[in-house]
């Protein structure tokens, strides 16, 4: 099995996003993998949900992910905005993040069960991030939840 297969089946991606490269750095303790889609694709519109929505263009974006092993792990991928009939240009919703999230929604549900148990700066310091930028995502991510404050320390 090659590793974009495999990387394939472990994030779950369905057509028509594809794995269409990894880089591992040992030294660098990295690995960066690169999410794309198939010329041709159709998107629904992320505002309407109006179906076979031509991409418009791509904006290139990066997501941190939870480690492989560990090696911090990010993935990078062209995210298409699509030319919708009613809505007129809107940027997709990717499967594996948030809206505007820099990390993976199963990067953000790590750090979350985390906060619950300890302050933001020490799950900072666990998985490599500066408190401060997972304070403002998961800050306006509980508050979209009805949550309270998160505990910094």
């Amino acid at each position: 099995m090659r590793d974009t297969s495999l990387l394939q089946q472990a994030l779950g991606l369905a057509p028509p996003w594809t794995v269409s490269r990894s880089d591992f750095d040992p030294e660098a303790r990295r690995l960066d993998i690169e999410i794309d889609f198939a010329p041709g694709s159709r998107f629904a519109c992320p505002t309407c949900g109006a179906a076979d929505c031509p991409a418009y263009d791509t904006e290139r974006m990066t997501w941190r992910h939870l480690n492989f092993f560990q090696h911090e792990a990010y993935l990078h991928a062209r995210v298409p905005r699509v030319r919708c009939d009613k809505c007129g240009i809107k940027t997709v919703n990717v499967p594996w993040a948030r809206p505007g999230s820099g990390f993976t929604l199963l990067f953000e549900a790590l750090v979350m069960t985390m906060v619950a148990a300890m302050p933001v700066k020490a799950a900072a310091r666990i998985v490599g991030e500066h408190d401060t930028r997972l304070s403002v995502s998961f800050i306006i991510m509980s508050t979209r939840r009805g949550r309270g404050p998160m505990r910094r320390a």
